[in-house]
């Protein structure tokens, strides 16, 4: 059942998705073979997005068929006494940006890898990530932005963060819409992610 789940997320067939993913966890299957089945199905997504055969909408309709299954799959290994978490991560959209696809995802993907995310969401201003960043001390922050302007608001985050005295206790990555290690030059972070799965092979490197 595992092709016929990636080949349903990567379709667009959220409910036969579901279904799939309830019939996996009532049998003996790990659920995690179910992540790696939507991490599989969403390089999927991303090639056809790519290639010009996936837009918007549909990168909307994963990113919501991503949520229904998680909200399946986490509780169940929740359940794996035991589980090591990985490092801590602070992630959420800029301030002036409403754009939460690509937050979310990166999210989900990072959040199945075993990383400790702390979504903060979308629109946040600079001195909510200062404060969270003081409140839950991670090891790491991802800012996320679709648009242009989100250039800016990432560069006074990142200040506001220096002013606060904790650039050093953070690495920094941002990624979303038109980002490239120019803009990441720009703002001042330490690496950009191209991608969801960019993102979790930063967050694997810098937790080593």
């Amino acid at each position: 059942m595992s092709d016929q789940l990636v080949q349903a997320i990567a379709d667009m067939r959220d409910a036969d998705a579901v279904a799939m993913t309830r019939q996996i966890l009532e049998s003996s299957a790990d659920p995690m073979s179910i992540l790696d089945d939507c991490r599989a199905a969403m390089e999927i997504v991303g090639k056809r997005f790519e290639a010009g055969e996936y837009f918007l909408p549909e990168l909307i309709l994963a990113g919501e068929t991503l949520k229904q299954i998680a909200a399946l799959v986490k509780p169940r290994i929740q359940q794996e006494s035991g589980a090591p978490r990985g490092a801590k991560i602070v992630l959420g959209t800029v301030q002036g940006d409403i754009h939460d696809i690509g937050k979310d995802i990166v999210g989900f993907m990072l959040d199945v890898n075993g990383f400790q995310v702390i979504d903060l969401g979308v629109d946040v201003p600079a001195q909510v990530f200062v404060e969270k960043i003081a409140a839950h001390k991670p090891d790491m922050v991802a800012l996320s932005g679709f648009l242009t302007l989100a250039f800016n608001s990432m560069k006074n985050t990142i200040a506001a963060i220096q002013a606060a005295g904790l650039r050093d206790q953070v690495k920094i990555m941002v990624g979303g819409g038109t980002i490239d290690d120019n803009v990441r030059a720009y703002v001042g972070a330490d690496a950009y992610g191209a991608s969801a799965i960019a993102a979790v092979a930063l967050a694997r490197d810098w937790s080593k």
